[in-house]
């Protein structure tokens, strides 16, 4: 038992009490192969050779004094467009395999805080679709969920991956444009020395990120390069990465590291004379076979939310957790009412880094393997064949502001709030609201951690 600082905040909020996990809705289905599928698709045969000749370039040697991000030519600004139907079955399918993959997650680190962007690893692994070879790339829509049905299982039909990464930045930008909300996504990548990397892989580490880093590494003398690596990536992570790549190998070909920072903003402040210590029950050894919670949707800007699941007491969050899928989320928002609350939330803020490689071995070992294993080929990746990808982390950082952009409403302090106390292992996401992609998943089983 702990005792984290807490704040309460009165505001109108919208809650559900006792949600149950089933989900009965019926929804119209769109494949969202067309909407991505690359111009004048085909069926590819996987054993023909590339239709046209692969395009590299030249990768600038690792400069520790050299810290500016890759150049990239101007783009139009993504936060000004409206949400289109790519947004919305783009965020459908990030949606469902983030929860599959958070679900893994948390299940491997148990009673440990966890912290996990569907978004980012979505792009990550669309990136890495880019260099991969027709038979990989098969492998990786049908995960993505981007596969075209019709197609036979000698050939694959392919999507344009570089769409689909911006996508996922217009995704990010909409939350941009939100007061004080803000998402900074970067990637770096470290290839051998003297390598080139395809065009179309360099520039998907700048569709959906707001800076890349791609750099060349002697790795034959790996104590000296894992030190530059290291060294470079916590300077252009101002120092929020530390130590990330460890037991280089000196025929290594591809590090891979991607980070997504969400800054967030209450809409309304909680308020600082409120704030006292309160009790937070890390342990709970009560089990019940009915399993129910508390929803409670929280604003945090125009374009975003929170969404916190409390389980009842005498509920274990993992059996919550367990039964988590996109559409029961779906279905909590129908039933959520909104009304005045006065929440009392434990401070917190989370960091974490994934090994991506792990958490798809964990998923299932044959997926790891054709994805990122022993039979993926990244043919497209670089001029030098074979090609491998060595390491490849995820680092997401949730940070909230304590002021909210907006004071609290005093008409609302004249009726009689609902109170919760939030003083138990919770789960959360965060959410854009309206693609309602979810940005971020996570649990929070000791807020002093």
């Amino acid at each position: 038992m702990l005792q984290p600082s807490s704040r309460s905040l009165p505001l109108a909020a919208v809650l559900l009490l006792g949600c149950c996990l089933a989900s009965q809705a019926n929804r119209v289905y769109v494949h969202p192969f067309y909407l991505f599928a690359a111009e004048n698709v085909s069926c590819e045969t996987l054993q023909t050779d590339a239709a046209k000749p692969l395009r590299t370039l030249a990768v600038a040697s690792l400069d520790a004094a050299v810290l500016a991000p890759d150049a990239r030519d101007p783009v139009e600004d993504a936060a000004r467009q409206n949400v289109t139907q790519q947004t919305a079955v783009l965020a459908e399918l990030l949606n469902s395999l983030g929860i599959r993959m958070y679900q893994t997650l948390s299940a491997q680190q148990g009673s440990t805080n966890t912290l996990l962007s569907p978004v980012n690893t979505y792009g990550s692994l669309v990136t890495f679709y880019l260099g991969a070879s027709k038979k990989t790339a098969g492998s990786y829509q049908l995960l993505l969920g981007l596969n075209r049905d019709t197609d036979q299982e000698d050939c694959v039909s392919l999507v344009d991956g570089h769409k689909v990464l911006k996508t996922l930045q217009s995704i990010n930008s909409l939350v941009d444009d939100g007061p004080k909300d803000e998402i900074v996504t970067r990637v770096w990548a470290f290839a051998p020395q003297g390598a080139r990397l395809s065009e179309d892989f360099v520039q998907g580490t700048q569709d959906f990120s707001d800076a890349s880093f791609t750099r060349a590494v002697d790795f034959s003398r790996v104590e000296e390069a894992q030190g530059l690596v290291n060294g470079f990536v916590e300077r252009t992570s101002e120092g929020r990465v530390k130590d990330l790549f460890k037991d280089l190998r000196p025929d290594a070909n591809l590090l891979f590291m991607s980070s997504f920072i969400f800054k967030g903003n209450w809409k309304t402040a909680f308020q600082p004379e409120r704030t006292s210590l309160q009790e937070f029950h890390v342990d709970d050894n009560t089990t019940v076979t009915v399993r129910r919670c508390t929803v409670v949707k929280l604003p945090l800007s125009k374009r975003s939310y929170m969404l916190l699941v409390l389980p009842n007491e005498g509920i274990k969050l993992k059996d919550i957790e367990g039964k988590l899928r996109s559409d029961v989320i779906a279905d909590w928002h129908q039933y959520l009412q909104e009304g005045q609350l006065e929440l009392s939330l434990p401070k917190f803020s989370m960091s974490s880094v994934t090994d991506l490689r792990q958490l798809l071995a964990n998923m299932a070992a044959e997926v790891e393997e054709r994805l990122l294993g022993s039979e993926a080929e990244f043919d497209r990746l670089s001029g030098s064949k074979p090609f491998t990808i060595d390491k490849v982390f995820n680092q997401v950082q949730f940070e909230m502001s304590e002021e909210g952009s907006e004071h609290q409403d005093k008409g609302l302090e004249a009726g009689v709030p609902l109170k919760l106390t939030i003083n138990r292992p919770f789960f959360f996401s965060i959410t854009e609201g309206h693609s309602n992609a979810i940005l971020m998943l996570g649990k929070i089983t000791n807020p002093t951690l």
